[in-house]
């Protein structure tokens, strides 16, 4: 690092250089701020205010990037259940998508996630209702607004699960299968057999694809969840298929709000959020350069002060978050609080925090200085948030395994 600082101080003037310099030494997977259209032209050409300016408008795209995800199926699926827990709240919480033994979903609601109202679930009516007929459902539930369609069971899916996804197909769309209520069908078995439970859910998952496959399904993919348990059974399956087959802005919003079901979902975030970093990096290298008087400084604090109360939100590790989580899974906020050693985690992020970081409010950020404070804040809350996995009872935590 200090060679590279030394480096930089050398050829201030050609940014371009030095990031050349720096990415050879990174991850050849990393994303390169020269990417971004305009970047490495206005580098090249000494042009930083140019530059700078590039890099600021991609981060604020890639920050109001909208992801909108329809829940659908036939009433009493479990689908506002599904809802509620990928959100971290509960069913009886304020703002949860009201659940019964009925249909409780009698028009199109939209369900914000609390870390990001960019991305929104959709509760949509059961499919074969009487105000929502199968022929007319993707006309009335407004199809063109959603990403990809979650189509929920929990039996056997039937033959209107398979005519909406035929239709979504028609239109090039992507949709998931999920039979849903897993929980209940493995006590079910217990209770009138001596079956493992990888035998029941094999025989679950054989069933469900058979069906649809009898139904005309090509290669049906079915996700067997349980609402109350997401860290068991098949829901990160489903996160690292959605994350190779959506674009990767939209795969990047939906990582972030991801609930941290175990230790591989945070080491996903982390490896994301360190590109964001770097980006952040140059946007304060590029800024320095530019000859305005208090421009970088300026700059830099604004740039510490969203990328941190970005790095807290993404790993669940802002007030709320923790306390959303305390109630669901029984473990006290204090206890929670108490394995936390990153002193921005649970805070609010104002420009006050930086001399805890060991930083003077005035002082303008090299490319390296910026990379290291944040590299440093990044690799602490990603410890942190391992940490809260450890703390919590045996089932909220156990490692995924998925049962082919």
């Amino acid at each position: 690092v200090t060679g590279l600082l030394s480096y930089q101080n050398k050829n201030e003037n050609n940014l371009y250089v030095f990031l050349s310099v720096r990415m050879s030494m990174e991850d050849p997977d990393d994303s390169c701020p020269e990417q971004i259209p305009g970047i490495k032209e206005a580098l090249k050409n000494n042009d930083t205010a140019g530059a700078a300016k590039r890099i600021k408008e991609y981060l604020e795209k890639q920050t109001n990037v909208s992801l909108n995800i329809a829940i659908t199926g036939e009433s009493g699926a479990g689908k506002s259940t599904f809802i509620n827990a990928f959100r971290g709240i509960k069913n009886r919480d304020e703002g949860a998508a009201p659940t019964g033994v009925t249909e409780t979903t009698s028009e199109v609601t939209p369900y914000p996630h609390p870390d990001n109202p960019n991305v929104t679930l959709w509760d949509l009516p059961g499919i074969g209702t009487k105000d929502f007929p199968a022929r007319k459902y993707l006309k009335l539930v407004g199809f063109d607004k959603y990403d990809f369609f979650l189509i929920i069971s929990d039996t056997r899916f039937r033959e209107n699960d398979v005519k909406l996804a035929q239709k979504i197909k028609k239109m090039k769309k992507n949709f998931y299968f999920v039979r849903s209520k897993i929980d209940n069908d493995i006590r079910a078995e217990e209770s009138v057999s001596d079956s493992s439970k990888e035998k029941t859910l094999t025989k679950i998952r054989d069933d469900c694809v058979q069906r649809l496959k009898d139904l005309g399904i090509e290669s049906p993919r079915v996700f067997l969840m349980s609402s109350f348990q997401l860290h068991k059974y098949d829901f990160s399956l489903l996160q690292e298929t959605l994350e190779t087959e959506l674009p990767k802005d939209k795969r990047d919003t939906l990582l972030y709000v991801m609930p941290n079901v175990n230790p591989d979902v945070i080491s996903k975030k982390k490896k994301a959020l360190k590109v964001h970093l770097y980006l952040l990096a140059t946007l304060s290298a590029a800024a320095a350069a530019v000859p305005v008087p208090g421009l970088s400084v300026a700059v830099d604090v604004a740039v510490l002060i969203g990328a941190v109360t970005h790095f807290v939100h993404a790993f669940g590790l802002d007030v709320q978050s923790l306390k959303r989580l305390a109630i669901r899974t029984a473990v006290s906020y204090t206890e929670l609080r108490d394995v936390i050693i990153s002193p921005v985690a649970a805070k609010e992020i104002t420009k006050e925090f930086i001399p805890i970081v060991g930083i003077p409010v005035a002082m303008s950020l090299s490319f390296v200085t910026t990379y290291r404070v944040l590299n440093f804040i990044l690799n602490q809350l990603a410890e942190d948030a391992q940490k809260v996995i450890h703390v919590l009872p045996p089932h909220s935590r156990n490692r995924t395994i998925h049962i082919r």
